[in-house]
């Protein structure tokens, strides 16, 4: 079964998870679900004039939703029957498809990779060919898109009570990994009692790092299947796509988030081929990739890539 979860001021939550916030959607383990976002203040809205398709509820979002700043506007969350705490959420991430015609960056004074370079802020809205799938950019450059959703996360624990979407941690959130498109699978531990699944930040393209704080920045529609699964245990996110395994490390320190990201790539080896964890770590060091997912969040990202064939022979 497939259900629809709208944006609406009902449905969003501004800037934060929390275990206590009641589901907006309850649905059976495996089931799939459509879920519709919304991205931006009003400050990265378009001009009113500006031709642009900008998606009705946000206004009322805009207008009447509690707050917590800052932070990204999330539609959920989606309590899965018979998902505890310990157990892992599996997401299967079935489709991702623009909502309007148009994407939005920012440059922030003391923020992103380089946040003393930069003394002025600047927003940029930025034109999205839904049916070539390109983005143009201010200087002609047509950039082809790949949407994907920045925040995917369930709740966290419920003694951390409230907190921001801005940092990745434990139980997703902002990871901002573009390897999560349409066929990729998310793994991420449970914590609350119906998982509390979440999505938001829309992406319509983003390179590793996302180095000036925000990528092009969109509304979009995901359809995830969401399963609950007690055959499996993780202490933190992991992901699949068709070809390669990916284990991701989220710190304050880049070096601590690849220390993680390595140690869990070993563990996943051993448990799927058996190796022993010496032999695991060299093959690590010969055949996988270490990647800055995100270096602007607070809580740094690195994820490391595995080609799955290398598993297999």
């Amino acid at each position: 079964m497939t259900h629809r979860l709208t944006a609406s001021l009902e449905t969003c939550a501004w800037g934060y998870f929390d275990a206590a916030l009641p589901p907006a959607l309850e649905i059976d383990s495996g089931d799939a679900v459509t879920i519709e976002t919304v991205s931006g203040a009003v400050s990265q809205l378009p001009p009113a004039d500006a031709g642009f398709h900008v998606p009705e509820e946000i206004h009322e979002i805009h207008a009447r939703a509690e707050r917590m700043l800052p932070g990204h506007i999330l539609t959920g969350p989606v309590a899965i029957r018979g998902a505890r705490p310990g157990m892992v959420l599996q997401v299967d991430i079935l489709d991702v498809v623009l909502r309007q015609d148009w994407g939005w960056n920012i440059i922030r004074p003391l923020a992103g990779a380089l946040p003393e370079d930069f003394d002025t802020g600047r927003t940029t809205i930025i034109p999205l060919d839904t049916n070539a799938m390109t983005a143009l950019l201010s200087w002609g450059l047509t950039l082809p898109l790949a949407p994907f959703f920045g925040v995917m996360g369930v709740a966290p624990p419920p003694a951390w009570g409230r907190i921001s979407t801005i940092q990745p941690r434990a139980h997703g959130g902002n990871v901002d990994n573009k390897m999560l498109g349409p066929g990729a699978t998310l793994y991420l531990p449970i914590f609350a009692d119906g998982a509390l699944f979440s999505a938001g930040d829309g992406h319509a393209a983003q390179g590793d790092g996302e180095v000036c704080v925000t990528a092009i920045e969109t509304a979009l529609t995901g359809t995830f299947r969401l399963t609950a699964r007690d055959d499996m245990t993780l202490a933190a996110p992991r992901a699949e796509t068709q070809d390669d395994l990916i284990t991701m490390g989220l710190h304050e320190s880049l070096d601590r988030a690849a220390e993680r990201a390595v140690r869990d790539m070993i563990k996943w080896i051993t448990e799927r081929r058996g190796l022993n964890r010496e032999d695991a770590y060299m093959l690590c060091s010969l055949a996988a990739d270490l990647r800055i997912t995100q270096c602007v969040n607070g809580t740094k990202g690195v994820h490391m890539v595995l080609n799955k064939a290398l598993l297999d022979r």
